[in-house]
């Protein structure tokens, strides 16, 4: 048994200013992750690819990686990024000689070129290969196309948001795969959309309406279904099929996987109103905060996450908490290379004033993005480089870049030199920082922090600050998605 395993991931903001050439897709090397390295980066990982390893090496397999690429999500991929990534995935294809195929890809892949990266993707792999089982893991925050499931024998997605069961999604794939592979089952497979587009912060699965949905999907597979996933979408992506969309997956049964989907799909469509997130003022909000006296109080600058595209330097969320005078509070966190560099230089224990964030321009807002004057002492500095304790992508390796903590005496800000949204007690604590020790935790995140920190939080208050993570459809100027399109238009 002889597989291809790889990983092309990438959650496109088309909104955002953030580039994303072929570096980012590697933590800033030159050089693509492939093979042994990347097979021993990620075996025993809680994600996607971990899974796929795991399947293999259980039933004995060769295992060929011709690449490991997961980037953070931005703007547009860089054409010549795409197309040096996916060559790398192709011509190991026209080699030959594989039983079976599996692709950890996001789902909301844009380019500069392409609007379906992935359908893109596996079109020229069938171009390549036309027999060969292709089985596919997604994201939940998909924007499906015809020809990412017209390509593959088999799609699963996540069913949890935060994504904390990457692993068991593509367990699930690749497990469809080897037994397709042997002839056990005969995968078949039905999609379709609504013309929906839920703001991320209403689609968490822990809270309805997402919950519901994502555990009638885990029943389906239970009994009826090979796999049944529920993509949220990516609102983010101005591109036609922008939203949410089901396929579901049965043994050689098509009439069963198109009355699942339309069971999905009605039941999302029905519940559309409660996917409209609702904010607050900024000033009201952090004002609110300010009369909580049980810590870890957790606020959210959720405008500015960097893992939907946010260029994680705006601070209006941080000048804010500065001017209403919260107290033991920990900020994750500002991108600021420029000023994480001059703290560095001037050392532990040295008091400094930067100019901190404001230093990437957002032409997709209607709102400047100034930076602010902060004095402080510098408290730690680290080269930024940590692992995740888990449940979401346990083990992975992430690096910040050079990070330091610049303490106001009322406030600790983390500032960074690589983007990573605080979705782990490991981001904190490896800058010497123990939530638990402080009053208020601000964390640039939407949903994912309740990975690592949701057992922690008391209270929780969502600051809504400035970014292109923004949850106010009317800052965002929408071109290219289909409409009319719930909730932008009356539906």
């Amino acid at each position: 048994m002889r597989l291809l395993l790889t990983m092309f991931k990438h959650e496109t903001n088309t909104f955002s200013p953030v580039p994303t050439p072929f570096e980012r897709f590697f933590k800033g090397q030159t050089q693509a992750l492939r093979g042994d390295d990347a097979l021993a980066a990620y075996r025993g990982t809680g994600s996607g690819l971990g899974g796929f390893i795991e399947i293999a090496e259980r039933h004995g397999a060769e295992i060929v990686i011709p690449v490991a690429a997961e980037s953070w999500p931005s703007g547009p991929v860089d054409d010549q990024a795409y197309e040096r990534i996916s060559t790398l995935i192709l011509d190991e294809v026209k080699k030959g000689g594989f039983d079976g195929i599996l692709l950890d890809l996001h789902g909301a892949m844009v380019t500069q070129t392409h609007e379906d990266g992935e359908g893109t993707l596996l079109k020229r792999l069938r171009a390549i290969d036309p027999h060969t089982p292709v089985g596919v893991t997604l994201d939940m925050h998909t924007n499906l196309y015809d020809d990412i499931v017209r390509y593959a024998t088999v799609i699963t997605g996540y069913h949890t948001y935060p994504h904390i069961d990457m692993l068991e999604a593509g367990s699930r794939a690749a497990d469809i795969l080897m037994r397709s592979i042997k002839g056990q089952i005969k995968p078949v497979m039905a999609w379709g959309n609504r013309p929906m587009l839920p703001h991320v912060m209403r689609q968490g699965t822990h809270s309805e309406p997402n919950k519901s949905l994502q555990a009638r999907c885990i029943a389906m597979e239970s009994k009826q279904a090979l796999a049944a996933s529920l993509f949220v979408g990516f609102p983010h992506a101005d591109i036609h099929n922008a939203g949410l969309s089901v396929v579901v997956c049965t043994d050689n049964d098509p009439a069963l996987a198109n009355t699942l989907r339309d069971e999905l799909l009605d039941q999302a469509w029905d519940a559309r109103a409660d996917f409209v997130f609702q904010p607050e003022s900024l000033h009201e909000s952090v004002a609110r905060a300010r009369q909580m006296t049980q810590g870890p109080i957790i606020l959210l600058d959720h405008c500015d996450n960097s893992a939907s595209g946010g260029t994680m330097d705006t601070t209006a969320v941080l000048a804010e908490i500065l001017r209403q005078g919260l107290e033991n509070a920990a900020f994750y966190a500002i991108y600021d290379p420029q000023a994480a560099t001059m703290a560095a230089q001037a050392g532990i224990g040295a008091n400094i004033t930067l100019s901190l964030g404001g230093k990437t321009e957002m032409p997709a807002l209607r709102d400047a993005n100034p930076p602010l004057k902060v004095s402080g002492k510098v408290k730690f500095v680290f080269d930024g480089r940590y692992r995740n304790h888990g449940p979401m992508y346990k083990g992975v390796l992430n690096d910040t870049g050079t990070t330091v903590v610049l303490d106001t005496g009322k406030v600790e800000i983390v500032i960074v030199s690589q983007h990573q949204e605080p979705f782990d007690l490991s981001c904190l604590q490896s800058a010497g920082i123990d939530p638990l020790k402080k009053r208020y935790v601000v964390l640039k995140s939407r949903v994912h922090w309740r990975a690592g920190f949701g057992n922690l939080a008391r209270e929780i208050v969502e600051c809504g600050g400035l970014g292109v993570t923004t949850s106010d459809y009317n800052q965002l100027a929408f071109k290219n998605v289909r409409r009319p399109i719930f909730p932008l238009d009356p539906m």
